[in-house]
């Protein structure tokens, strides 16, 4: 048998030549040709053309495998292999409708490629294990190889390459089965009773009739027994009535169920199987980050379910499969005494009899036995300090803090092995230090982060929140139900809001949600959400349903699928006579209410109402993007009694005429939404029919079929494999520095359909998504074209807290460096705010060509548009790598903590007794509602300072500045809500501090009243702050939460945004339980001011801010036993980031003012 022979053999069996000597080796794996046209051709030539220096010149032996790691012999095509030429599959050798694989091939060289060994053979192989079952005769294989140089195998090579010889089987066990009723049929598999017969019917998972069901014998091997007719009826004889002996029924596309025959006397026994829908294999658990040191242990673990369950799991490396049988993995991956080429990317792929997914990959990062787990020297990191503090050293108002980097590390972890660590640790603050920073006036202390080191990680928690409203109209759905997973979790308020904590271990959050009254369609979304903690806000549309129409179920009946005024439907759906059935499978004979609601994509506007995130899993397991030509909801009910009715085989036809792009017409799809995972599964194709139209016009229709059954919401859409991605980043002013970016932005791009030339619909959409930002901005996945620029379009847009963010200007003049992106790229994208032709329009979005970055432009290889391939580019571009930007309007706010924290990011908090908030994941902000009469309007100061705790008092906690809100009825007064330090607990959780609040009017200002319940409460509860200044207001802040009545507002929260944002609508509407984004100045009122214009030459309060930190602040308080001001007390710190100093994010709703500088 020849060399070539020897090969094929090998290959056929999906074997690999593992050679055992010493002086050959495999090459790395080689993919040049893909299956498309002839077929695959991984030829030597073509490989050593590309990769020359990578192949020996007489390669001993071929490897193939498709690109899903399955050996050719395993795959049931017709290949051919020879080392001398390398591997081919062509495609006319198939059969009939397949295609040939794309497959991967390795060689096997000699680790000297040029040293030639000289002389003939070399040894025999030893024999391959005998594959025979038992009883059973079959050949073993050894093989050797020819040393000698091409052309001399002729003379000194004689003989056969490889050498077969007949092998036998183990012996069989006797058969030992014994049967208490009946006997023990022929293959000693089972018990069989000829008196009796099982009788029965399987149903689908709609409730109809399942013909084609196939019933097999359940054991190791199963036995096909029968299948069921058109009625969905089987008969079974022989199966004895045991209660031991079972059977499994099997239909496409539904799971597999297991039949245990009842113990019965009778000769017939008759049983009813309801089958359920195959549930493809979804990753509820993705393997987490990890880092070790080199040597120590890991496992990553990798958590799906699915109907039936999935049974094969394969682990990859950096993206290459990892071998099983040395690793000895399953749904989890252990590795042992870790080296530093082991660090990378691992993920996993899981597969069953109903499809295959892939987990999102975890970073395992290997660590020096020597080497620091954190880089002790902190990142640079500039705070924005007061108007009041410019530093003349610096130019600037900026101050450098620093801080440590966002990323985990090895702490002191047990020896256990564990999919999740025990405790979790990251790089945080290891050492501060105190500086005072020299002001207009006065010193402000601000502590600095010195050193970082491994701690463990802050506790987090992650929440989303928001309002679920009418896409049409913004009416809100009260007391509707939330769903996840099936289970109820929580319900809409009065006014549509609600707030959710996202359950540990969440990978997706799907939740769905459902109206009582039945105004709305049932809406399942998924909501992306901060996984370091902290709330996200999200505006839930919800579609109008349509009002039910009466059909008679005797009759064929048409529903037209199609939204926009003036133009032809999109679709249409058919439903033959007598197709309705109820959910036990009974036939529906009367009237049937029937409410189809249709999402039209012609119109941009109903892209926030649409359903999910338009994904699908695909074969191979990846998460890809659908494009979509519409959405419908299907509500069929009985006319008299309102019970849901299931539909058999209904038609869907779509105008061939409403689908733009040409090459999708073979590629549409019908789809339903999984209503627990938020994906869209395949229902069906559509074919390609003519269909007359009148006597003269002809018309093109895509037709498939469906049934109606659990699931009630479809999509007509086709897959989209041209992809990109969008870099954004989010920013707290027009300054664009890194220190000021934002985090917990929902950003949302929308692909518009394509322009003239691809579509006649300008104003269609055909995807949306949304992406939380992180530390480093968003990259927002979309659909791109490199043949032409404006092929695809988009809008981008931004939301924080239900409040739409402001999009960098594209007129009168067009600016790269504060857009972010240069010329001449930023032509070619041709970017616009959406007010750039009418400047009455919102700015809240731009629009942009989404040009896939050509490879021969430099200017195009670092973004803002990245291939799909460079998405971790994407993700780890540097700052001054081009992006796009939004930004908010914060200058009537400024907030500045002593101990920096960025409240985007809850990691980033400190254990330090000055701290703003002393306790993570559960934020108490508080205001004071402070009148001001003043024909203008008034920056008004808190300085929050420690009041009677002896660690801090007279220590500087922070500052608040924050402009007043002029009142819309009365010119001359304003109001402000004025955030201060809430008193209680610090850090350690020992003993309360009252906050020393100083309530500072800026100018010439005198206090005029203090409303009496407040004044009243101060005095009762002491010690009591000395108000000797008439031009502010000084006290040790409440331990009580107290109410409107007294112009305090109050609020606790698990996310410091969230209770800012509560606290400032009750403060501007001035009650204890509202909420109002126009301030009402006469409401609620703690203090009155009066201020006057101020003389030029007179000094601004705020430079006349004393100089003493602690003991003049310590003084105007009146108590016993006071504490003498000493050293600050000994300090501990927790890991965490030292945060971007953020302002307050509550929108106002007048036009920004900007601050006075003074």
């Amino acid at each position: 048998m020849s060399r070539v022979s020897v090969c094929a053999v090998l290959l056929l069996l999906g074997m690999s030549w593992s050679s055992a000597q010493d002086d050959l080796e495999w090459t790395t794996w080689f993919n040049v040709d893909h299956p498309g046209g002839r077929g695959d051709y991984e030829q030597l030539d073509a490989i050593r053309f590309y990769y020359r220096s990578r192949v020996c010149d007489r390669p001993q032996a071929v490897e193939a495998r498709t690109t899903n790691w399955i050996p050719a012999g395993r795959t049931g095509e017709r290949v051919h292999v020879d080392p001398a030429i390398g591997f081919w599959c062509a495609n006319n050798e198939q059969p009939a409708g397949r295609n040939c694989s794309n497959y991967a091939v390795r060689f096997l060289c000699p680790r000297d490629n040029s040293a030639v060994v000289k002389g003939a053979w070399g040894p025999w192989t030893g024999w391959t294990e005998c594959p025979a079952k038992c009883g059973q005769v079959a050949v073993q294989m050894r093989s050797r190889t020819c040393n000698s140089k091409p052309n001399q195998r002729g003379q000194q090579c004689n003989g056969p390459t490889v050498e077969g010889r007949q092998c036998r089987g183990p012996e069989c066990p006797g058969c030992h089965l014994q049967c208490t009723v009946g006997r023990v049929n022929v293959e000693c598999d089972a018990c069989m009773c000829e008196a009796h017969t099982v009788l029965g019917s399987v149903r689908s998972a709609g409730g109809l009739p399942a013909p084609g069901a196939a019933i097999l014998r359940s054991g190791p091997s199963p036995k096909l027994l029968t299948l069921s007719d058109h009625n969905g009826h089987f008969r079974i004889p022989g199966l004895c009535p045991d209660g031991n002996s079972s059977f499994t029924v099997q239909l496409l596309g539904h799971a597999p169920y297991e039949v245990i025959v009842p113990q019965s006397n009778e000769r017939t026994s008759v049983l009813h199987v309801k089958l359920e829908r195959a549930k493809k294999p979804y990753i509820v658990k993705n393997p987490e980050p990890k880092a070790r040191r080199e040597g120590q242990t890991t496992a990553f673990c990798c958590k799906v379910s699915g109907e039936p369950e999935p049974t094969e799991f394969q682990w990859f490396h950096n993206g290459s499969l990892l071998d099983r049988s040395t690793l000895h993995y399953d749904s989890t991956l252990v590795l042992r005494n870790l080296r530093m080429s082991q660090a990378g990317e691992y993920y996993c792929r899981a597969s069953s009899p109903a499809g295959a997914v892939k987990s999102k990959p975890a970073t395992l990062t290997v660590i020096g036995q020597d080497e620091a787990s954190c880089n002790p020297k902190p990142e640079p990191h500039l705070i924005r300090l007061p108007h009041d503090c410019y530093q003349n050293q610096t130019n600037s108002f900026y101050y450098e803090v620093g801080r440590c980097p966002v990323s985990t590390c090895v702490g002191q972890l047990d020896n256990g092995i564990r999919c999740k660590d025990s405790v979790s640790y990251c790089c945080g603050v290891a050492k501060m230090e105190e500086r005072q920073i020299n002001c207009q006036g006065y010193q402000l202390p601000t502590m600095v982060i010195t050193g970082c080191g491994c701690k463990k990680c802050v506790d987090t928690k992650a929440i989303v929140r928001g309002r679920a409203v009418a896409a049409d109209t913004g009416e809100p759905m009260r007391f509707g139900h939330i769903f996840m997973n099936g289970v109820r979790i929580s319900r809409t308020g009065y006014k549509g809001t609600f707030s959710i904590q996202v359950p540990p271990d969440t990978e997706r959050l799907v939740l769905t949600f459902v109206d009582n009254m039945q105004k709305f369609v049932n809406t399942t979304k998924v909501l992306p959400f901060n996984s370091k903690g902290g709330a996200v806000y999200h505006e839930i549309k919800l579609l109008r349903k349509k009002a039910p129409v009466t059909l008679r179920s005797t009759v064929p009946n048409t529903l037209q699928l199609g939204e926009v005024a003036d133009q032809d439907p999109i679709a249409s759906i058919e439903v033959p006579p007598n197709s309705f059935f109820r959910e036990n499978g009974e036939v529906y004979m009367g009237n049937v209410q029937a409410s189809v609601t249709f999402l039209d994509p012609r119109d941009v506007s109903t892209a926030a109402a649409a359903q999910s995130d338009l994904n699908f899993v695909g074969n191979e397991g990846d998460t890809l993007p659908l494009r979509t030509y519409g959405m419908f909801s299907v509500d069929f009910r009985d006319e008299e009694a309102g019970e849901p009715l299931n539909a058999g085989e209904v038609k869907v036809k779509l105008d061939a005429a409403q689908v733009t792009m040409p090459e999708h017409l073979n590629t549409m799809m019908l789809w339903s939404l999984n209503p627990e995972t938020g994906l869209w599964e395949e229902e069906g194709h559509l074919k390609m029919e003519k269909k007359r139209r009148g006597k003269r016009e002809e018309r093109t229709f895509l037709i498939g079929n469906m049934e109606i059954r659990e699931r009630r919401l479809f999509n007509l859409d086709v897959p989209e494999n041209r992809r990109c991605y969008v870099k954004v980043r989010v920013f707290r002013s027009e300054r664009f520095m890194p220190s000021e970016q934002v985090e917990g932005v929902v950003t949302t791009l929308i692909n518009m359909e394509p322009t003239p030339g691809y579509s006649s619909n300008p104003r269609a959409w055909g995807r949306f998504d949304s992406v939380i930002t992180g530390p480093n901005g968003a990259c927002l996945p979309a659909f791109c074209d490199d043949q032409k620029a404006d092929a695809y379009t988009a809008y981008v847009m931004a939301n924080l807290g239900g409040e739409e963010l402001e999009a960098v200007a594209s007129s009168p003049k067009l600016n790269p460096n504060a857009i972010g992106v240069p010329q001449p790229y930023l032509g070619k994208l041709d970017y616009k705010r959406t007010d750039h032709e009418d400047e009455r329009v919102k700015k809240t979005a731009f629009s942009i060509n989404l040009a896939k970055p050509s490879p021969n432009a430099a200017e195009e290889a670092n973004g803002p548009i990245y291939t799909f391939e460079n998405l971790k580019e994407c993700e780890e571009a540097p700052f001054n790598a081009p992006h796009f930007r939004f930004f908010r309007v914060e200058g009537d706010r400024y907030d500045y903590n002593t101990v920096p924290f960025n409240e985007d990011d809850p990691m980033s908090w400190t254990e330090d007794y000055l701290s703003w908030w002393p306790k993570p994941m559960e934020y108490r902000a508080c205001y004071i509602k402070v009148r001001v009469n003043s024909p203008h309007e008034i920056n008004v100061r808190s300085r929050n300072m420690g009041g009677t705790h002896p660690r801090t008092v007279g220590q500087l906690y922070g500052i608040r500045d924050t402009r007043s809100i002029r009142d819309m009825d009365q010119a001359a007064v304003s109001a402000v809500c004025l955030e201060f330090k809430c008193s209680g607990m610090l850090y350690d959780q020992d003993r309360v501090d009252r906050t020393l609040v100083k309530v500072i009017p800026q100018g010439s200002c005198k206090r005029d009243s203090v409303t009496p319940m407040l004044q009243e409460y101060l005095v009762n509860h002491l010690p009591l702050a000395v108000n000797n200044d008439t031009n502010e207001f000084t006290m040790l802040a409440p331990l009580d939460p107290l109410g409107h009545n007294y112009g305090i507002y109050t609020v606790t929260d698990q996310d410091p945004r969230t209770a800012k944002e509560i606290a400032l609508g009750r403060c501007f509407d001035g009650t204890s339980d509202g909420t109002s984004r126009v301030m009402k100045s006469n409401e609620g009122v703690a203090l009155t001011f009066t201020c006057g214009d101020r003389e030029v030459t007179r000094t601004s309060v705020f430079q006349q801010l004393q100089n003493a930190q602690g003991g003049q602040g310590a003084q105007t308080v009146v108590t016993a036993g006071r504490q003498p001001q000493g050293q600050r007390g000994n300090r501990r710190q927790r890991g965490g980031t030292s945060g971007n100093l953020r302002g307050n994010r509550r929108r106002s709703t007048r036009n920004p003012v900007k601050n006075t500088r003074v």
